[in-house]
């Protein structure tokens, strides 16, 4: 009798350690993770069309939108997101404000998706008509850093430019109402100004020659990393799946994510055209984010490590961030392991 109780025990205890380990994960699941996305045509918004990223975490994904760079580092802030995707520029600049973010990924770098769109009526044919002219723009957004990297290339004289704060939304209205005579802005945004007798007069990609790297990327709230590291790697692996499934066949793609948001095909199509995605094996090449064997430290080794202190050089410049804010090196925000992890068999 006491052999075949220890047995049972035995039995029991084996049974209850093999099912510890799930229980355990279940219980450290979040009720949700909350992704900040700009509501316009991008790859992984096919994972929000079939829910991959809810079947991959095995939980809820609640997408919250926002306008510009600025909203995502306000609401990284109030810890009100887990993970974005959006603009190199607000992100070093919440960096340099000690934002507790990392970067896990550069999906998307920007070439012909962000556009300066200029009022033919008004005389605005080139970047040497801005002068005299009143300008919108996103604040804090790739678009203002493209902005004002064209007029330094150009050596424009800014004083002559009045510059405008407005979210693409706001863009168009005043588009509309004659406020503005030219706009930087992505799309859909500078699909409707060019609808509107606007004319695309410089786009981000010309900058690369003078070089400029204007990019987005996936960024993650530290303490989420730290608390649910396993959910960073599942959602880059899924992240992949959308993009082969885009690379597969980008025009169904392109069809379902129009169909989604509700644009034009041909809208969601010259956006996607526009941006040059990265796969994950390319986002840990030297290009990218590395490998993480040199850009850990204080040596900006990879390309996005070198482009980040750039980037804030430049926003120094123009007064986004202070000089003395910004390190020596973003490298230590730069965490590729993830990647590395999502890409492991």
């Amino acid at each position: 009798m006491l052999r075949r109780n220890i047995h049972r025990l035995i039995a029991t205890t084996a049974a209850l350690l093999a099912l510890a380990p799930l229980a355990s994960y279940s219980q450290e699941l979040p009720a949700e993770v909350r992704f900040a996305y700009a509501g316009g045509p991008r790859v992984w918004i096919l994972g929000k069309i079939d829910q991959s990223f809810d079947k991959s975490f095995g939980t809820k994904v609640r997408w919250i939108p926002f306008a510009t760079g600025a909203d995502v580092l306000s609401l990284f802030a109030a810890k009100e997101i887990d993970i974005a995707r959006f603009g190199s520029s607000p992100t070093v600049a919440g960096i340099s404000r000690k934002l507790p973010i990392e970067i896990i990924g550069v999906p998307e770098v920007v070439a012909t998706s962000e556009r300066l769109i200029g009022r033919s009526a008004k005389g605005v044919n080139g970047l040497k008509d801005l002068e005299s002219k009143t300008v919108g723009y996103p604040p804090n957004s790739t678009a203002h850093y493209a902005l004002e990297a064209a007029i330094k290339v150009q050596k424009l004289d800014k004083s002559k430019i009045k510059l405008v704060p407005l979210k693409p939304a706001e863009l168009v209205a005043a588009w509309k109402r004659g406020d503005i005579d030219a706009a930087y802005v992505w799309g859909p945004f500078s699909q409707q100004l060019e609808a509107e007798g606007g004319k695309e007069i410089f786009a981000t990609k010309q900058l690369q020659k003078d070089g400029y790297l204007v990019y987005n990327n996936f960024v993650v709230r530290t303490e989420f990393t730290q608390k649910y590291p396993e959910l960073v790697v599942k959602f880059l692996r899924t992240y992949q799946e959308k993009l082969d499934q885009y690379n597969k066949d980008p025009e169904g793609s392109t069809v379902a994510i129009a169909k989604h948001l509700d644009i034009p095909v041909d809208t969601a199509r010259s956006v996607l055209n526009g941006l040059e995605h990265a796969s994950l094996t390319q986002q840990v090449s030297p290009t990218f984010l590395g490998n993480g064997s040199g850009t850990g430290g204080t040596t900006p080794t990879s390309g996005i490590a070198r482009a980040t202190k750039d980037t804030a050089n430049f926003l120094a410049e123009i007064g986004e961030v202070r000089k003395a804010d910004i390190p020596e090196s973003y490298a230590p925000a730069i965490n590729p392991s993830y990647a590395l992890r999502a890409l492991a068999k």
